[in-house]
């Protein structure tokens, strides 16, 4: 059975030296977007959580918002982390983009337990989140200086990076509600990648 939430990002070899040396500095609006746009999915996932818990059912209105928070969390780490090079849109994905994220959309029901509890039952994905999450930064800084330096991503470093990115954006849609279904560790895109390196 397809995990409902998939991420993916193209690979390209070339890479920007200029981009890549001020990217921190580039992303800085972005983070300031992400900033507000948090605080307002906090408490949408708050009202979800509500919801879920009273009628097992995850509004379609919230589910769209905070998906799309989520959304934007992964690609604008995917951009920061040097995986593209392209500007994460604001808003969406856009028609194109290097990096995407997509989710199957609410279930028809969820478990009430399972949302009542999911910051308890969330610990084992929390623990492994924060490992991929550092695997993802540490290969972030070695992408840094072989980028600024030779112009290229080694096909093997991106494919590291984005199995940790995948992971941390699954597991965001796990935390938020999103779906109820434990993370999996690798899906269907980071397996035929691993593949084809």
């Amino acid at each position: 059975m397809e995990y409902p939430v998939s991420f993916s990002v193209d690979y390209v070899a070339r890479r920007s030296r200029l981009s890549a040396f001020f990217r921190l500095v580039l992303s800085i609006p972005i983070f300031i977007w992400i900033y507000f746009y948090a605080i307002v999915a906090m408490i949408a996932t708050l009202i979800a959580w509500i919801a879920l818990v009273i009628t097992a059912r995850y509004p379609r209105p919230l589910y769209s918002f905070v998906a799309g928070f989520v959304r934007l969390g992964a690609l604008t780490t995917a951009y920061t982390a040097l995986l593209c090079d392209q500007y994460p849109p604001f808003v969406g994905q856009g028609e194109g983009y290097p990096v995407q994220m997509t989710f199957a959309g609410p279930l028809p029901q969820y478990s009430r337990l399972k949302a009542f509890f999911r910051m308890i039952i969330a610990i084992p994905v929390i623990l492994l989140r924060y490992v991929m999450q550092l695997l993802l930064e540490l290969g972030a800084v070695f992408a840094w200086f072989v980028i600024v330096i030779t112009g290229r991503l080694p096909r093997g470093l991106f494919d590291m990076m984005v199995l940790a990115n995948s992971y941390t954006a699954r597991s965001d849609a796990y935390l938020f509600l999103l779906t109820e279904t434990y993370p999996p560790f690798q899906d269907e895109v980071t397996r035929t990648a691993g593949l084809a390196a």
